[in-house]
This record gives C-alpha cells, sequence and structure tokens, in this order.
C-alpha cells in the first residue's frame, strides 16, 4: 500500500526510519544501444534523502541512524513502505534493514 504526497519535502521520518530513493538503472548500453524496460533490472542501490532523529535504548537514550542524507546504500530486494509523490516512489526502511553504507 502506497501513501500519495505533493511534496517529498514534507515527509519527515519518525525514530529509526530512513527515507531512500532507489537508483535506477541506465536503460541505455555503453555501445550507445537502447534497452526495453522489460530486461532493465531495479537495482538495490538507494540514496537517502531524509533520515530520522534516531531510536531509543533500553535506557530511554536516542541512538542515531548510522546513516545520512546524501549517503549511497544498499537496501534490502523487497520491504520498506513505499512513498508515491507524483511519478516519483521512494521508501522508507528502519536504519537496521539497511544493508551496507556504499563509500565512494
Amino acid at each position: 500500500m502506497s501513501t500519495a504526497l505533493k511534496s517529498i519535502k514534507s515527509l519527515a521520518p519518525l525514530l529509526d526510519r530512513v527515507l531512500v530513493q532507489r537508483v535506477k538503472m541506465e536503460a541505455k548500453t555503453a555501445g550507445g544501444i537502447f534497452l526495453p524496460e522489460s530486461s532493465v533490472k531495479e537495482l538495490n542501490e538507494a540514496r537517502v534523502l531524509a533520515v530520522g532523529p534516531g531510536g531509543l535504548d533500553k535506557d530511554g537514550k536516542r541512538v542515531s541512524c548510522s546513516v545520512a542524507p546524501g549517503d549511497k546504500v544498499l537496501i534490502p530486494q523487497y520491504g520498506g513502505s513505499p512513498v508515491k509523490v507524483g511519478d516519483e516512489e521512494y521508501h522508507l526502511f528502519r536504519d537496521h534493514d539497511i544493508l551496507a553504507k556504499i563509500n565512494e
């Protein structure tokens, strides 16, 4: 189930949630050949757009998220909560669901 919003800026993740947008794979090869939409796979790479303030530990202290806005991350193939804004689709994941941070 997805949620429709007018602007992605109006969405602020809570607790340890992270708002990401999947990186789209190129529909054109290095040689300039255009690929049909059915052959382009969805990547597990995403860009972090917003991060919540962090979750709470058992003592009630805030534990900050391990990623920051602008980071590239590896996300699971399935999961997360989809959020639709116009034609664009974003996903909300918990910080512990993110598989890895991509350092370039």
